[in-house]
């Protein structure tokens, strides 16, 4: 995968074209000389995070036979105060729709898919967790949750599984 990223000489914007021939822009903040054109680049590394992110929860999903009609996540996230401005944290919401038999639910608490995206544990199984309220795989069939992918917190240095 690669990308290049242009300066157009006027202000803060930037000119983005993926490897498969996409354009985006990206312009700063009036304050640091950009004309609020377009998304700030660390506005679209956080969508790009929940983009990958969403990505992969539809499409494993989709791979387990379940019915996803609906995927959404709200990211928020705080970033250092001086300079480089880099994420210290990242907390992502996810709201899953669809239908789901009954079995299906009970076996959504033992999937390692559930638990490594609710208790934010990493792919060798070893616990991330450093925040309060992750949630427990008992907590999936609460009524609260219209899906087993309710939360998932990642600290700065350990992000989501990429696409």
């Amino acid at each position: 995968m690669d990308c290049t990223v242009r300066w157009t000489g006027e202000g803060m914007t930037f000119l983005a074209e993926t490897g498969s021939n996409h354009v985006v822009a990206m312009d700063g903040a009036p304050d640091g000389g950009g004309r609020n054109l377009a998304p700030r680049p660390m506005e679209m590394v956080l969508l790009g995070t929940g983009g990958c992110t969403a990505y992969d929860v539809v499409v494993i999903l989709k791979k387990s036979g379940q019915d996803v009609r609906a995927c959404e996540v709200k990211l928020t996230s705080e970033r250092a105060a001086t300079d480089p401005k880099v994420f210290t944290k990242i907390h992502m919401h996810f709201v899953v729709r669809g239908a789901r038999p009954e079995a299906q639910r009970s076996r959504a608490r033992h999937s390692p898919v559930a638990r490594e995206i609710l208790l934010g544990l990493d792919h060798a199984g070893q616990d991330r967790r450093n925040h309060k309220g992750l949630r427990d795989p008992r907590d999936l069939n609460s009524a609260n949750h219209s899906s087993a992918y309710s939360h998932a917190r990642y600290p700065s240095n350990h992000g989501p599984p990429s696409v």
